[in-house]
């Protein structure tokens, strides 16, 4: 069976039971492939086992590389490209390229984040949403688990797992 295609849905009400689910669902040994809910619930992402992200390097990264550019940029302007005596200063005045540095690490830790996030999350501009259930923008949560991820537990022994953690609905779906 082909992975990210068939997939098991379980719906839930509440934020509550939806977190005691997965806990449930993982300890049974299901994989979850994805879970989705029209707000943010505090502690899912400790339930469902995610590691910190590594967003906070990124954007230091790029706020290292906008400060180095900015100084660099200024230096070469200041020193070689078009030197000029300001105010009796040196050509190269290191507290007059703060301001400059200052937004430049900004301004590039700002995109970097932005860019990182959008290749680390798979967000293309032209790709067409999975639409899982259309309630989970409105007020249901879905927990999605890829079929071909457990193909060592019986389908039937899946939805008997979401059942009994207190699913409302489970059903199938299928992206073609």
């Amino acid at each position: 069976m082909e992975r990210d295609t068939h997939f098991i849905l379980g719906v839930y009400d509440d934020e509550d039971v939806l977190l005691h689910a997965v806990e449930k669902v993982r300890g049974s040994g299901v994989k979850i492939h994805e879970v989705y809910s029209p707000y943010p619930v505090h502690g899912l992402e400790h339930v469902l086992g995610y590691k910190r992200s590594k967003l906070p390097i990124a954007a230091f990264l790029f706020g290292m590389l906008g400060t180095s550019l900015a100084l660099t940029m200024q230096f070469y302007m200041m020193k070689f490209d078009w030197p000029m005596i300001i105010g009796g200063k040196d050509y190269a005045a290191f507290p007059d390229f703060i301001p400059v540095s200052f937004e430049m690490t900004v301004l590039l830790a700002a995109f970097g984040m932005v860019g990182v996030f959008m290749v680390s999350s798979n967000l293309k501009p032209w790709a067409q949403p999975r639409i899982f259930d259309l309630r989970i923008t409105d007020d249901k949560h879905v927990v999605a688990i890829d079929i071909a991820n457990n193909s060592a537990i019986e389908v039937d022994k899946i939805k008997e797992i979401l059942k009994s953690s207190g699913a409302t609905e489970v059903n199938n779906k299928s992206f073609e």
